[in-house]
């Protein structure tokens, strides 16, 4: 496919302003009691990112039908849900007793900045909102899919695995599961939370499923390609530390070339599977996946 035929940068840009307003509205002020925890939310929160996955959510939602009308809908709860539960993994992955990061989206982590206490809190605090919001999108569905994309099944136990294999050898299988469930359980359960809410038909939300683990693997194998090559200030955080932390990687395991293609693959047959390579957003999101540089 060439790369003039799809500008997969586009949505996710754009919907930024979107997420980036919903945030700001379902955040508590920096005002409120305690304000030092919600200070250090806002902090790690509104400090950027790609906003990932409430945009996927809300393509998968278009692409099932979905009608923007209004400015407190279903989806716009959703989303912020997602990216707060996301946010609060980072806050928590950073800690000391994780993998010690100083530097997240180019600022110093919470932890650093606020100090650890605080920081475990803010996490805390971060995915308790995000159930409430998930919850007053007036669906169970949703709910039940956030708390299994990060459970002990999801993300959580894919973090306890990734810990665990620290300095040891795994193969590619191994490594596949790691990031499964600590990376691509949060952004299946994004792609499937947008089809559930505009109601779509089992067969779509079957392919549509596919399609979120399919770039959540992606997302993840392009993630450890980055940290072995690319740039710290446009990731915004330290190359390297992969390596340096002894972590279960694809470059570590299969090496880079056969990584890059891994990726590749998965990019593709997750395009291939949505049948529109050129006029769906979801299918761009995919594409820009595949690409990114940070």
């Amino acid at each position: 496919m060439p790369a003039e035929t799809i500008d997969g940068g586009t949505f996710l840009k754009s919907g930024h302003q979107l997420v980036d307003r919903l945030l700001d509205k379902y955040l508590p002020s920096e005002t409120t009691e305690p304000r030092s925890l919600h200070k250090a939310m806002r902090y790690s929160v509104m400090a950027g990112g790609k906003r990932l996955r409430p945009l996927l959510a809300l393509a998968s939602w278009q692409y099932c039908g979905g009608k923007s009308e209004g400015e407190d809908l279903p989806i716009h709860r959703a989303m912020v849900a997602l990216e707060m539960v996301h946010t609060y993994s980072l806050i928590h992955d950073d800690l000391p007793c994780m993998d010690d990061d100083d530097l997240r989206r180019g600022q110093p982590t919470c932890h650093r900045k606020f100090g650890e206490a605080i920081a475990v809190l803010a996490g805390d605090a971060l995915h308790d909102i995000a159930f409430e919001l998930m919850a007053s999108t007036g669906r169970t569905e949703p709910v039940i899919e956030l708390g299994r994309a990060i459970g002990t099944q999801g993300m959580l136990g894919g973090q306890v695995a990734d810990i665990e294999a620290e300095g040891r050898e795994i193969d590619e299988a191994g490594i596949t599961e790691i990031h499964r469930r600590k990376t691509g359980a949060l952004i299946r359960c994004a792609v499937r939370v947008g089809a559930i809410l505009a109601d779509a038909p089992p067969e779509k939300l079957a392919k549509l499923s596919r399609f979120g683990e399919l770039i959540g693997l992606a997302f993840q194998v392009v993630d450890d390609i980055l940290d072995v090559e690319g740039d710290q200030k446009l990731l915004g955080k330290k190359v390297g530390s992969d390596s340096k932390n002894l972590k279960a990687t694809y470059p570590a395991v299969v090496g880079l070339d056969k990584a890059r293609e891994k990726a590749k693959n998965l990019i593709d047959n997750a395009i291939e599977l949505l049948g529109e390579k050129n006029d769906n957003v979801l299918g761009q999101i995919a594409y820009f996946i595949g690409q990114r540089r940070s």
